[in-house]
């Protein structure tokens, strides 16, 4: 009788936390791979927010836009310096202009993987669920209009 396939064994029955914006995602990616070359050893599934990826899964991201030429090096450097600084780089500075284009070039290619893999949450979702979905008045049925109009 041959034997079951060998399938990974699920070390946690917690639901994992998407992470919310692009930034997010390079920023914590960035952290582990400090944490990682300062002697941390990493370990799936142990630290105190559940996170839907690991690092690795990120770096393998990255070198498939890469090889794509999706990203170009300009595009990872740019990455990599302001992540190891952990802000984004500010537009509205001349000498930060070039950098902030390449970073949002990339978040702009990085996010639409990111949310297909559900490592990062949709943000079109997000902002259904949070309840921010603007009707105008006009888009309201009759009954309601009449109601807002009998109401002082």
């Amino acid at each position: 009788m041959p034997k079951p396939p060998r399938a990974p064994v699920q070390t946690s029955l917690h639901t994992t936390v998407p992470f919310d914006t692009t930034e997010e995602v390079w920023f914590w990616f960035i952290q582990a791979n400090e944490a990682r070359l300062d002697g941390a050893r990493f370990t799936a599934v142990r630290g105190n927010v559940r996170r839907p990826c690991e690092p690795v899964d990120i770096l393998r991201i990255l070198d498939r836009l890469y090889r794509s030429r999706r990203l170009m090096m300009d595009h990872l450097r740019v990455l990599r310096f302001y992540g190891i600084r952990q802000m984004p780089p500010e537009g509205w500075r001349k000498s930060e202009a070039r950098a902030a284009t390449l970073w949002a070039e990339a978040m702009r290619a990085l996010e639409p993987i990111f949310v297909s893999k559900k490592i990062m949450k949709d943000p079109f979702v997000r902002m259904v669920d949070a309840h921010r979905v603007v009707v105008p008045l006009w888009g309201l049925p009759q009954s309601s209009q009449s109601m807002n109009e009998a109401c002082p």
